[in-house]
């Protein structure tokens, strides 16, 4: 890969957020990269502007680690030790995963969704990484709140995990749902950059419109698909179903027994009768049995 990606890993001690941890050696992900896990304690209190931050405290866990800019109003002296303790474990376990990578902690307070976005954005992220579910300060499940607001409105790709048993040194099956946009070819491209072990699969996925009889866009969409993965040397085989996307791929990945979907985000804005909208991303990430990530 030749850019160093910059990954946020958001954290917020749950079960589920160990697991978007464990997946993260399955993600083809580049041995040298920036890492930051950032936790929000949740504050139920409106802040007085629309992207305020209450309490800040970032550390460094690598000494080379590039620190994110910091808000402009001073951070508390003092940090929730709980919070810090956490996200300690978590750098630890993210370093015997990655040990080249410049890792960072960084615990904050406001909305978790928000925040996350906010300091995606600042941080100038590649990658954020969330469990599928989550629980928050109050306990409660975020699926819905937190997960899906990040992926609707996050602007960089965001890997939406639900763990999985993996049997180490496993070969991994991989969807990719295919639409005829630019921002699809965009997740096989990401897909192809990656590092994946040996023997890895993709499957193609195109779902059209019943009413759709125009066929050589999905002939000519899916080959140049398949050349650009096979040229990463990954097996590549393809579907085409009529019906509704949101099904379809959800349906597809469990059958095949894949263990991450890859979906490109699209503006509802974009024109084509093909192109997977938002809702599909949404709805998938809703109802997948594995792990989503929507690339932008």
């Amino acid at each position: 890969m030749n850019e160093r990606m910059k990954i946020l890993v958001a954290y917020d001690g749950s079960t589920c957020a160990d697991d978007a941890l464990n997946d993260l050696p399955r993600a083809g992900l580049p041995r040298e990269a920036d890492a930051l896990i950032v936790k929000v304690q949740e504050r139920w209190l409106s802040p007085p502007s629309g992207y305020e931050t209450v309490a800040e405290v970032s550390v460094a866990t690598n000494s080379n680690a590039a620190k994110p800019a910091r808000d402009e109003e001073e951070p508390h002296a003092e940090a929730d030790s709980e919070h810090l303790e956490s996200l300690a474990r978590a750098s630890q376990r993210l370093g015997s995963y990655f040990p080249e990578w410049k890792t960072e902690i960084l615990s904050l307070k406001g909305s978790p969704a928000r925040e996350t976005i906010r300091r995606a954005k600042e941080w100038n992220a590649s990658l954020i990484v969330v469990g599928s579910h989550g629980c928050t300060e109050s306990k409660r499940f975020m699926l819905g709140s937190v997960s899906h607001k990040i992926v609707n409105e996050a602007a960089c790709s965001v890997r939406v995990v639900r763990g999985q048993a993996w049997k180490n040194g496993s070969p991994s099956r991989l969807l990719i749902g295919l639409d005829g946009s630019g921002e699809a070819t965009a997740a096989v491209k990401e897909v192809a950059r990656r590092m994946w072990i040996m023997g890895s699969e993709v499957r193609l996925v195109v779902a059209r419109d019943v009413s759709d009889n125009n066929y050589k866009w999905v002939c000519e969409y899916l080959e140049e698909a398949k050349k650009i993965l096979k040229h990463a040397e990954l097996a590549v085989t393809e579907m085409i179903e009529e019906g509704d996307p949101k099904q379809i791929i959800a349906a597809s990945a469990e059958e095949w027994g894949a263990d991450c979907i890859f979906l490109g985000a699209n503006d509802a804005g974009n024109s084509g009768e093909n192109h997977l909208l938002g809702s599909v991303s949404t709805a998938v990430v809703a109802r997948a049995h594995c792990t989503v990530e929507i690339v932008r």
